[in-house]
């Protein structure tokens, strides 16, 4: 196949730290590379160079003659003036746009509730990164090249995201995410960035788990946490629901081999028994409750009845701003309901993971932050961990743990943060996105940390992997107040909303009776007349256009033309709009 974009002995040096040394690959016809790695290893530099947005230290980067590279990036640089409607179809009206199915799709799958009039300087920090988003997808690259591409979205739109990448594969595709379930659903191969390299992998995220894991044993390397990690990593992957089952390139004989004697990742009837032990038999109760927030009072949970017990690890799920993050706080004791009762348990000690961390103090340094809260925190096999153990496992050693904490990543703070919260030793932990700016790795330390604390847990994530491999039950926000149990977990879920959009949607035809085929050639008539009345207002808002230029020196005339030019703009509105309610019928 066409090699199209090739790094030859590329290096790359931060200060007098080395990213990339040496590194030498290339990016196929056809590829679909997933990137992993741990923060700050060099995963967005890498794809800095391969998009040619930044020059190597040394070594050439070559990309194909006539390549477009799209290119989403963790950040934007959106002009402060822009819309949204000129930053992804380039100012192009709604019935020029909406004419494109591949354009429409991209729209009313990120940007709901989203105008696309609207300037981009007024949206929130998840609004403008769909925008962004958005934009790469609608303008036909033939290379993706993703940083983070699920940030702000929500389960059921990964899902919809892994579809069309798969479904409508540009010529070749490289993507940084530390969402795993999307690795996996996205991509052929894998490259692992670290020490300054690059090592390939064939097939997505489970094939790679099972490559490392094989490549660790063979070299009887002496990371034993490491291997131990990667094997309950792997064992997970192989005996975990179906939705991870997705083409991954396993050699299904080495799999079996290496985890025939690991355990399930956690003994759930043990973690209960000493659950029970430590919060009794109440934890939270809820009777009758209503939760309401916002002017005027939005109703997040209305007359419901819910209780959590000792042990039980549940993930909450629903589309953004169904009130996830509310009924965590309500939980938390930050909120109050409007109507009924909460009970709790008198013997909770809850750890709270909020989306907005709160602040640590930025000129204490990292192990002083972590040995003034706890030096010892037990499991609940009996064994004890010690903050430094834990410091490491958490990725600070070296000359991290006497860096000041205004010198950390994002990441790292929140790593910081999540491990203080561990050593309090809660009894009740409540997560609210606690995989945002975390890399896999840390990620699965997290997990198997979880796999022996014994507790009361309940997860708000995007992250599809993480919800499943941590919690035992999934509930969903579903609207009108009412929170649902999911005996099907995930899958259940994106089939319901699936089913709710498609009852939601009846044609007008058939309210009326008349068959879909009549009215399908009735609103194509009438899409084709307002079409041709466009052309022609279009030729009209020219010439109106030459004119005014010709009379710039005759202000009188030049108001006259203005007047009847904003009359022709106003028809053009409604004729738009017309368009856009028959072809949305």
């Amino acid at each position: 196949m066409a090699n199209l974009i090739n790094l030859e002995r590329v290096s790359v040096s931060y200060g007098t730290r080395t990213l990339l040394d040496g590194v030498s690959l290339g990016v196929e016809d056809g590829d679909a590379v997933g990137v992993v790695g741990r923060n700050g290893d060099g995963k967005t530099t890498l794809l800095q160079v391969l998009t040619r947005t930044r020059e190597p230290d040394s070594g050439r980067v070559t990309h194909t003659s006539g390549l477009s590279v799209g290119y989403l990036r963790q950040g934007d640089d959106f002009r402060p003036d822009a819309t949204v409607r000129e930053v992804i179809v380039g100012g192009a009206p709604d019935h020029v746009w909406a004419a494109d199915p591949t354009t429409r799709e991209v729209i009313e799958n990120l940007l709901g509730g989203v105008g696309l009039d609207a300037a981009v300087a007024t949206l929130s920090g998840g609004e403008r990164r769909r925008v962004a988003l958005a934009a790469v997808l609608t303008a036909g690259h033939d290379v993706l090249v993703l940083d983070e591409p699920t940030n702000h979205l929500d389960i059921e739109v990964i899902g919809w995201l892994a579809r069309r990448l798969t479904d409508r594969r540009p010529r070749a595709l490289v993507v940084v995410s530390h969402d795993r379930w999307f690795l996996d659903a996205v991509c052929t191969r894998t490259w692992e960035v670290h020490d300054g390299t690059v090592d390939g992998y064939e097939g997505g995220y489970a094939a790679y788990v099972l490559a490392r894991a094989e490549r660790a044993r063979l070299a009887a390397a002496a990371e034993t946490r490491r291997q131990n990690l990667m094997r309950k990593e792997l064992a997970w992957l192989r005996r975990g629901p179906p939705a991870r089952t997705s083409k991954p390139k396993f050699r299904i004989q080495a799999a079996n081999e290496l985890i025939a004697d690991e355990p399930p990742p956690r003994d759930s009837l043990a973690l209960q028994r000493f659950a029970m032990t430590r919060l009794g038999k109440d934890v939270f109760d809820l009777h009758r409750l209503r939760l309401e927030v916002g002017t005027p009072p939005r109703t997040i949970l209305a007359e419901l009845d819910w209780s959590i017990g000792p042990g039980d690890r549940i993930g909450l799920v629903g589309v953004n701003g169904t009130g996830k993050t509310s009924v965590l706080r309500l939980l938390a004791g930050e909120l109050e309901p409007a109507a009924g009762a909460i009970k709790r348990g008198r013997t909770l000690r809850i750890g709270y993971l909020s989306q907005a961390l709160a602040e640590l103090d930025g000129s204490a340094r990292v192990l002083d932050a972590v040995e003034d809260r706890k030096r010892i925190t037990q499991l609940a096999d009996g064994r004890e961990l010690s903050a430094a153990t834990l410091l490491e496992d958490f990725g600070f050693t070296g000359d991290k743990l006497t860096t000041r904490i205004a010198e950390l990543s994002g990441g790292e703070r929140r790593r910081l943060q999540f491990l203080r919260l561990l050593l309090d030793e809660p009894n009740v932990l409540l997560l609210d996105e606690p995989t945002n700016d975390l890399d896999i790795d840390t990620l699965t330390v997290i997990e198997d940390f979880l796999d022996g604390w014994p507790g009361t847990l309940i997860v708000v994530t995007h992250d599809r992997y993480f919800l499943e491999r941590v919690t035992d039950v999934t509930y969903a926000l579903v609207g009108e107040g009412r929170c649902v149990l999911l005996p099907g977990g995930i899958d259940q879920y994106l089939a319901q909303r699936s089913d709710a959009r498609r009852a939601a949607a009846p044609t007008a035809a058939a309210a009326k009776g008349e068959s879909a085929a009549a009215r399908q050639r009735r609103t194509a008539k009438e899409l084709a007349r307002i079409e041709n009345q466009l052309t022609k207002l279009e030729e009209r808002i020219a010439a109106q256009h030459e004119a005014m230029a010709a009379a710039a020196s005759d202000h009188v005339k030049l108001a006259e033309l203005n007047d009847e030019l904003q009359q022709l703009l106003s028809r053009k509105n409604e004729l738009e709009e017309a368009w856009l309610a028959l072809a949305e019928d």
